[in-house]
């Protein structure tokens, strides 16, 4: 019997090859891009989840600030995991990690500039699963010397020589000895330090051997003590059943007890397997996009279905006869639906086999194309249960209607031809076309918007000037010979100007809390990012000064401050100019008011602001080009680095490629989403193409009866087109206002944005419709210009 099934299966598709090549076709396409988008979403929900002690590590954060500079603090002070593990039952155990910039890192003649290393306690390899390969996994630093690092950086290092015992230089001369090795980090861990170091060296000398804490004057004794550096990412594992909610009060207890000016200090906790797609406070951090990408696979799934379901359920008509005599000469509906349900596996089978091996071919190019390292694996038991599961829904929602409708027919009914396409049946084919169309038209808005909001972001004014600018880092001996370094530079005819800045310009820098002012409310915490400056920063960026004046240079501007409008504003002053501001140690008059520029991401409201005079601490140097001539600036700088860092490669980077990498994520969503909206529509498209030729061959005698009649080409293509152009049309009214609201609440992840103009809305139909016109302008030009009596004669 199955061979029955298969033999006649194979006969319907190879006698109708232009529809089963449609079906393939569509099916194909949507199975390889909604797997490639599941396969994403799967690898985003996925992260750091992998540790077996996942559901019970929080990462611990503070919340602070009042009014805009309200914020939650992932990076907190150094004592919460040593009075967590001390005074609290319910804490098993604490990790804290601080991680560090650039630093060169040198084995015999090879130098090599490590940007992800951090010091850590050596608990990090108990609470996460990151074993070490090679070393003590009970004691990984058995002193403060000890160096732990990955396999591919031993390999970068050493070769295939063993790397326990090696000694390696960081930084200009520290002496380090690797005592450990673990595997390279999951891509699907949000840990990915290349050079761990103990964080009993950070103590010994920031804190034993100095005697001091951030500040520089305050003596602390050691970190466990210092309640007021804010650098240490901290994690507390819990044993099973303890409550979070309660260690956040207990741990604000604890920090109100050490440091009681502090009150109130509230605590934040994160299951760590929400850390990567949430913020600390439990806003979006890449969630929205996991759930916009699922949606949008399924809708694609979905749009490949209605194609299938379509095609199948419109040629109904042509087989209506075959299912009338298989029942009279004894066929049953369950052998008649096997019948359909066989042929269906067959064309999903064929589908399915293209699928698998077209995503094996482009995954490459799709992990390219989204940033990603998405693995393909059906040897992995929980990817090809996930997969298997994926294409059984996706074949039971293309197969069970039309094979139900098929088996439904009745005999007499079929053989006296009164089967037609009923009302209800021509009804839900018309659904779908809509239903298709309209996941189209909501994909193509959805592109328009996006590629819109990024053009505003590229082109917004910052506030300040990032026209043919580059930096770099400083290393401390460089650092010291600032002002030498830009007099130097400054020869330079294709150097404008020069100046110095404590911090990334795009990336985020420090933040302190640690204030005072004349007047400040008794309820006020207003948090201020810091920018340490010299007296070129500002006329060097092109930035306002809309009260007072600049730094001069001049030693009294040690303890003079300027602040940006939102600090004046969130201090309450109406004019600020020369009101007493304390910033931590510093007492000082603020001399100046600077017009609100973004120092971060568009995503987030420009915050207060403080700029400090302070060249000791401008770390990073920005250099203006007249832009024809950039790349003698550059090797104008190279030339000076060499002369500080000569074993050290030079590392620069331009700061308007460094500001749209802040929006890497959105540009891969942009360029995804344009090419899946223009997959959505080519399948919606197969099927249209499909029930054109369909509707062209069941109304073959009445089109020619009219053209006997006198019609002309332009009447039988309205005739074949106008239905088709009213789905669209209908799909419009469906998808406008669904892309509308999707659209607004992805918007409003940016703190600015861009609005939407009603043009995206009309340009997306008519996009829509002119391609479905496009699609069955064949068939209906096939028939306009067809021979009446051929038509007549045929039927």
């Amino acid at each position: 019997m199955l061979k029955n099934y298969l033999k006649t299966a194979l006969r319907n598709i190879l006698g109708n090859k232009f529809y089963a090549a449609l079906n393939v076709g569509g099916l194909t396409i949507g199975l390889v891009v909604g797997l490639l988008l599941l396969l994403w979403v799967r690898d985003e929900l996925s992260f750091d989840r992998f540790h077996k002690n996942e559901k019970q590590i929080y990462r611990i954060g503070i919340e602070g600030g009042t009014g805009i500079s309200k914020r939650v603090f992932t990076s907190i002070i150094p004592p919460v995991a040593f009075f967590a593990k001390k005074e609290l039952p319910e804490v098993e155990d604490g990790v804290r990690i601080m991680s560090i910039g650039d630093a060169p890192f040198k084995y015999k003649d090879k130098v090599f500039i490590e940007s992800n290393f951090a010091f850590t306690d050596p608990s990090y390899f108990s609470v996460f699963d990151f074993n070490l390969i090679r070393g003590d996994q009970r004691n990984p630093f058995p002193d403060i010397n000890s160096l732990v690092i990955t396999e591919s950086t031993a390999r970068r290092y050493f070769g295939n020589e063993d790397p326990i015992g090696k000694v390696v230089t960081m930084g200009l001369d520290e002496q380090c000895k690797v005592t450990g090795v673990i595997r390279d980090y999951p891509a699907n861990s949000s840990f990915q330090y290349h050079v761990l170091l103990p964080m009993n060296r950070f103590n010994e000398l920031s804190y034993v051997r100095k005697q001091t804490s951030y500040d520089g004057k305050t003596v602390v004794p050691s970190m466990n003590a210092d309640w007021s550096y804010f650098g240490f990412a901290t994690y507390l594992l819990l044993r099973p059943g303890a409550s979070a909610a309660a260690l956040e009060k207990k741990l604000q207890a604890i920090h109100e007890r050490n440091k009681p000016e502090d009150k109130p200090v509230p605590y934040v906790t994160q299951p760590l397997g929400k850390m990567h797609l949430y913020q600390m406070d439990g806003n979006d951090g890449g969630i929205d996009a996991v759930r916009i990408f699922a949606i949008v696979a399924i809708m694609i799934l979905a749009v490949a279905c209605m194609n299938y379901v379509n095609l199948s359920t419109a040629r109904s008509m042509l087989r209506a006869k075959e299912v009338g005599m298989r029942k009279i000469v004894g066929a049953g509906r369950g052998q008649l639906l096997m019948q359909f349900v066989i042929e269906t596996l067959l064309l999903f089978a064929i589908a399915t086999t293209l699928a698998l091996l077209l995503i094996s071919l482009l995954l490459p190019y799709f992990n390219q194309l989204s940033g990603k390292q998405v693995a393909f694996r059906l040897s992995d038991p929980g990817m090809a249960f996930w997969i298997l599961m994926v294409l059984l829904g996706t074949l039971a929602a293309a197969s069970i209607y039309p094979a139900l409708l098929l088996s439904s027919f009745k005999p007499l009914h079929v053989l006296r031809g009164k089967i037609t396409a009923t009302i209800g049946k021509s009804t839900f084919r018309r659904v779908l076309v809509v239903v298709q169309f309209s996941v189209s038209i909501v994909l193509i808005i959805g592109t328009m918007i996006i590629g819109k909001q990024l053009s505003y972001i590229r082109n917004k004014n910052l506030g300040y000037d990032k026209a043919h600018i580059f930096s770099f880092g400083m290393r401390p001996d460089m650092q010291q010979h600032a002002e030498a370094v830009k007099h130097e530079l400054l020869k330079q005819k294709a150097i404008l100007a020069v100046a110095g800045v404590g911090r990334d310009m795009v990336d985020g820098g420090s933040a302190t809390g640690d204030n005072d002012w004349d007047g400040k409310p008794a309820n006020s915490n207003t948090w201020f990012s810091q920018i340490f400056a010299d007296e070129h920063t500002i006329d060097f960026f092109k930035m306002k000064v809309v009260a007072g004046k600049n730094f001069t240079g001049a030693v009294a501007d040690s303890t003079h401050f300027l602040i940006n409008e939102t600090a004046m504003r969130e201090m309450g002053l109406k004019n600020a100019i020369g009101k007493r501001l304390r910033i931590q140690t510093v007492n000082g008059t603020i001399i100046g008011v600077v017009k609100d520029f973004h120092f971060s991401s568009v995503h987030a409201k420009i915050e207060p602001a403080v700029f400090q005079f302070k060249p000791a601490n401008c770390w990073k140097l920005y250099i203006k080009t007249t832009g024809a001539d950039a790349a003698k600036a550059i090797a104008a700088a190279q030339a000076v680095w060499k002369q500080y860092n000569n074993d050290i490669p030079f590392r620069y980077a331009f700061l308007d490629e460094s500001y749209n990498k802040l929006y890497l994520k959105e540009e891969q969503q942009e360029m995804i989403f344009t090419l899946f909206a223009a997959v959505a529509v080519f399948i919606s498209c197969l099927g249209l193409l499909g029930l054109a030729a369909y509707t062209a061959q069941v109304k073959t005698k009445e089109i020619g009866i009219r053209k006997v009649l006198g019609a002309g080409a332009v009447e039988i293509v309205r005739l074949l087109a106008t239905e088709f152009v009213l789905l669209v049309m209908a799909a419009n009214i469906i998808a406008i206002p669904v892309a509308w609201y999707v659209m607004r609440e992805w918007l409003n992840g940016f703190a600015y944005r861009t609005v939407m103009p009603s043009g995206v809305f009309v340009f997306a139909g008519v996009c829509a419709a002119l391609v479905a016109m496009a699609t069955i302008s064949y068939h209906a030009l096939k028939s306009a210009v067809s021979n009446p009596v051929k038509a007549l004669r045929t039927e």
